[in-house]
């Protein structure tokens, strides 16, 4: 993945968190929003910028984060 591709959806990623308001959040919802960012970063990094892929890895990343943030108490 070229940078040209990497660097938008990296500043998207982080902008999305910069937005979020992490006060009103629990921690389990604080999990999931963190692994979807990440999530989505790595699909469009394997898959070369292609959307099945971003959106796919924010799916997957968000439940993965849920479940983690489920088990932190």
């Amino acid at each position: 993945m070229g940078v040209t591709k990497f660097v938008p959806v990296l500043l998207l990623a982080m902008a999305t968190g910069g937005c979020a308001t992490w006060e009103g959040m629990s921690d389990r919802e604080r999990s999931a929003a963190i692994g979807a960012g990440v999530g989505g970063v790595a699909g469009a990094a394997a898959t070369d910028g292609s959307v099945l892929g971003t959106v796919g890895g924010a799916a997957i990343g968000g439940v993965v984060g849920d479940q983690i943030g489920k088990r932190r108490k």
